[in-house]
């Protein structure tokens, strides 16, 4: 392997825990190498910190694979990074539909897996580890059907824009036979088709399961908003847990389709209706309305992904909470996340408090939740804590 060489001063977050060495941190590489290879790591002192994959095309020079800069990276290795994955699973999530690798959280940078019954999704962000892609996916059948979970059926899904950053192709596909793209799934006891060809991402957002879950208790009997539905997860789980009346927005005919399908799938459709709208444009049509609703769900999209945008998504943030808090009956609750690690909690929870202050509302806080359990964060690799959740009761100011 070559050696990458770190300038002084640099490699401190790599010494904290951060799994990424970026372009203007390094001071020499020694040796061959080209891109995709594996390379070892050294501070400015010689001292070895580890082994990575390396890619010169991307600012995200060495993804690191082991602190062990003589680390043998060979099948084994890799192997037993799958085997941990799975097993981290098997004490920690209901393992029907979750994401079994979650790439740097997992020591497997740039890689996804998720799996969806009986189906694997694949996602490969980085030119190093897509050369062991189809060694992964085997060693996943394998070490499934050891838990009695069989995989009948694989799809490519490394459609992202990222990948192009990477100097790689995007492509998508089947891996190994075909067969029906249109999964069925059940999460918290609501069912699902999982569209794994055409859908967002891989298919499905599985990081909101338990967050899902959480919401069943303020829903019996409750008029609820879910705006962002997206294929009707929660606006299904408010539903399948008593809502009276569930009203389900998102701007994708597509998405709304899908959930439409899935409330017949549940038999809820004569108390869910879904409507193709901007939730932006029908917050303040349902206010001038003064329609109300005991529980209203945010679920946006990121509104940022860069630190540049931030004060932008803030305010955006503001405004949509506010929104939802003046849509409230007093004392209902409202479930809001944002999906951003650019957003920190404290710079998302200032939002909702300036939205409660310009809508003259006080806020108990139920909960603060992040992404489930199959989304391991890896404290100092800031990239894989991103969801923040909460669910607050909205009291009108007295």
């Amino acid at each position: 392997m070559a050696n990458v060489h770190l300038k002084k001063g640099e490699g401190r977050s790599l010494s904290a825990g951060s799994a990424w060495i970026f372009d203007n941190e390094i001071e020499r590489i020694e040796g061959e190498c080209v891109d995709g290879d594996l390379v070892s790591v050294f501070a400015f002192n010689g001292f070895g910190l580890g082994t990575g994959f390396i890619n010169t095309g991307s600012k995200i020079r060495i993804r690191m694979l082991s602190r062990k800069h003589d680390q043998p990276i060979d099948e084994s290795f890799i192997r037993q990074r799958v085997k941990d994955a799975i097993n981290y699973r098997v004490k920690t999530i209901d393992m029907a539909s979750c994401r079994l690798i979650f790439g740097e959280a997992d020591f497997l940078p740039g890689l996804v897996v998720d799996k969806f019954a009986d189906v694997l999704v694949v996602q490969s962000l980085a030119m190093g580890i897509d050369r062991f892609k189809l060694f992964i996916i085997a060693t996943l059948k394998e070490e499934l059907a050891k838990l009695d979970m069989p995989i009948r059926g694989v799809y490519e899904r490394s459609d992202a824009k990222v990948r192009m950053q990477e100097g790689m192709e995007r492509i998508k596909g089947f891996i190994g036979e075909e067969f029906d793209p249109k999964v069925e799934i059940v999460e918290n006891g609501v069912k699902y088709i999982v569209d794994v060809e055409e859908g967002q991402k891989t298919g499905f957002f599985l990081d909101q399961k338990l967050n899902r879950k959480a919401i069943h208790p303020f829903c019996k009997d409750a008029e609820v908003l879910d705006c962002f539905t997206h294929t009707g997860s929660f606006a299904l789980n408010a539903a399948i847990a008593g809502a009276k009346s569930v009203l389900g927005v998102d701007a994708s005919d597509v998405a709304i389709n899908q959930a439409d399908e899935n409330a017949k799938l549940n038999h809820v459709e004569d108390r869910v209706e879904f409507i193709v709208d901007d939730v932006f444009e029908l917050l303040p049509k349902l206010e001038k309305n003064r329609k109300k609703f005991d529980v209203v769900i945010l679920d946006p999209p990121a509104f940022t992904k860069s630190r540049a945008s931030v004060k932008n998504a803030m305010k955006g943030y503001k405004e949509i909470n506010l929104r939802a808090m003046k849509l409230l009956r007093d004392g209902g609750f409202l479930a809001t996340c944002s999906c951003s690690h650019f957003m920190t909690p404290e710079l998302f929870a200032k939002c909702i408090q300036d939205a409660a202050r310009d809508a003259k509302k006080r806020l108990r806080q139920v909960e603060y939740r992040t992404q489930s359990a199959d989304h391991p964060i890896l404290w100092a690799a800031e990239e894989s804590q991103y969801l923040k959740f909460f669910i607050f009761q909205v009291v009108d100011e007295k």
